[in-house]
């Protein structure tokens, strides 16, 4: 949700626009109150002849909710309205749709609005690298490890002091059976982020299949200490009853 808020402030306003930009930062504010009555808000909006940014609203709305189909549908058509329209919006539209695609678990339209926001041109730079690494989790999602590498590959040349993508890249080096990549990458990694939970399951994961069990153990434990209550700290707790007590001295 953060990144789509994101990337909504990050979109420019058109310039015949104006009057429809204020109603629009009206809209995204009356997300943080309430979310419910925004969507009710850019429904009548969208009834009334709003075109893109109405759709905008309403998606970031639903996204607010978690309601992540009609998010991606809203995404999807203010994209597509944008496209026709000649509007520079579209690509952080795309992404926008994108994102709630994967937050939905639709590796596949994900994949789709993350295509057409790369085909479009009009994402560069960084966070024309976000989205490589983004249609790399689609892409490992839907089973293509080969174009998920590409996509990682890309990002690292374009975003490489973002810790994500040497998380992602030590992952799939490692389901992948690159252990020597996945070491490296994980390093990265630690590097840029040494108290992300995440990159401490991961080096353990990977540490114990080169096994080096100590070096796990170590990874997993912080993984715990740095977000007892995550996700991460969950896995390398189920690991570390796996591994067993360390041996007596």
């Amino acid at each position: 949700m953060i990144l789509l808020i994101a990337l909504a402030a990050a979109t420019p306003a058109a310039p015949t626009q104006s009057a429809d930009q204020q109603r629009f930062d009206k809209c995204v504010a009356m997300i943080d109150v309430d979310p419910v009555k925004a969507v009710d808000a850019a429904g009548t909006w969208r009834v009334e002849g709003g075109g893109v940014l109405a759709r905008q609203c309403l998606g970031l709305a639903y996204a607010a909710q978690q309601r992540w189909l009609p998010a991606l549908t809203a995404f999807e058509q203010a994209a597509q309205t944008a496209e026709k329209e000649r509007d520079k919006r579209a690509g952080n539209l795309w992404v926008q749709a994108g994102n709630a695609a994967l937050a939905s678990g639709d590796a596949s339209r994900a994949r789709s609005a993350f295509d057409a926001a790369i085909a479009g041109g009009q994402v560069k730079g960084l966070e024309l690298g976000e989205v490589h690494l983004d249609r790399a989790r689609a892409l490992v999602a839907l089973g293509d490890a080969r174009a998920a590498r590409t996509d990682i590959d890309l990002a690292l040349k374009l975003v490489p002091a973002d810790p994500l993508g040497w998380l992602l890249s030590a992952t799939l080096a490692r389901r992948t059976g690159d252990l020597t990549r996945a070491s490296a990458d994980i390093a990265e990694a630690a590097k840029r982020s040494p108290d992300d939970a995440s990159v401490a399951l991961e080096a353990g994961n990977i540490a114990v299949l080169m096994g080096a069990n100590e070096a796990a153990r170590t990874a997993w434990t912080a993984a715990i200490k740095n977000a007892p209550d995550s996700p991460a700290a969950k896995s390398a707790a189920e690991s570390l009853k796996r591994l067993g007590a360390p041996p007596k001295p």
